[in-house]
């Protein structure tokens, strides 16, 4: 394993033993690929748990350096921050509690196609109401 003995004898002493200590290391590294492995496969299924039908669009991407602020409205109108559930009157005071440290950070829209403008709008106001400025709307790219 990790830890060998060795001995020898003299004449008319008692056993002397040597210790060697060596790390094994093989099986830190195959827990570690199979880690790496298991997270490289999962970690794009995490990004949102909402299900959301959004519209489609040409517009490029936007690249983010920090983590956004997501917001999801179902087809139902239930909304979301991140992926806990909300009631729209209380989104304000959640909004300013999430941003309270970082009001620069980007808030991203994700609504369902067929929802009706003016309730995306309210969110929007809501958003501007809570205190921040970067507001985007995420779609699907169209094919």
């Amino acid at each position: 394993m990790g830890i060998g003995l060795s001995s020898s004898h003299h004449k008319n002493s008692k056993r002397r033993q040597k210790y060697v200590s060596e790390i094994n290391v093989t099986p830190f590294v195959d827990v570690m690929l199979v880690l790496l492995i298991v997270f490289m496969i999962t970690a794009p299924l995490l990004s949102v748990g909402v299900a959301v039908d959004l519209p489609e669009s040409n517009a490029p991407s936007i690249s983010e350096a920090n983590e956004p602020l997501v917001i999801s409205i179902d087809s139902k109108g239930m909304i979301y921050i991140q992926e806990t559930k909300i009631a729209q009157k209380n989104l304000i005071s959640h909004l300013q509690t999430a941003g309270q440290y970082n009001k620069d950070v980007r808030v991203f829209i994700r609504a369902n196609k067929n929802l009706r403008y003016s309730q995306v709008i309210e969110v929007m106001g809501d958003i501007t109401d809570a205190g921040f400025t970067r507001v985007a709307l995420i779609t699907d790219s169209k094919k």
